[in-house]
């Protein structure tokens, strides 16, 4: 039986979208989409206008920047680059990520209060 794709926990949408464009590669929305599936082995399914809204408010933090230009199918496309703030925005959600993790591992696989 094949599972159902995980959806994305509230808060992780930018620290996904931000280590996707960490490798330097300008994407445009659907390559980030898929870049996300293809890493997760589909496990994590990011919805178009979720994406679309998280762009736009990395756009008015500053932490990616845009540009117009045209996709391998030739279609037009805004291609989203990481900037600087980026960066560090990417570093700090990655230790409030790991903090997250280890925090609920501790509870995790522990057995429930009596």
């Amino acid at each position: 039986m094949t599972e159902k794709p995980l959806g994305v926990l509230q808060g992780t949408l930018e620290l996904l979208v931000l280590k996707t464009l960490s490798g330097g590669a300008e994407l445009h929305g659907f390559a980030i989409l898929e870049w996300i599936r293809a890493s997760t082995d589909e496990d994590l399914v990011v919805e178009d206008g979720a994406l679309y809204h998280a762009l736009h408010r990395m756009l008015e933090r500053g932490w990616v920047t845009s540009s117009w230009g045209v996709s391998e199918k030739g279609r037009r496309a805004r291609y989203y680059s990481l900037t600087g703030a980026g960066a560090r925005a990417l570093e700090d959600e990655e230790a409030r990520w790991a903090r997250y993790v280890e925090a609920v591992s501790k509870i995790a696989p522990g057995p429930s209060p009596a």
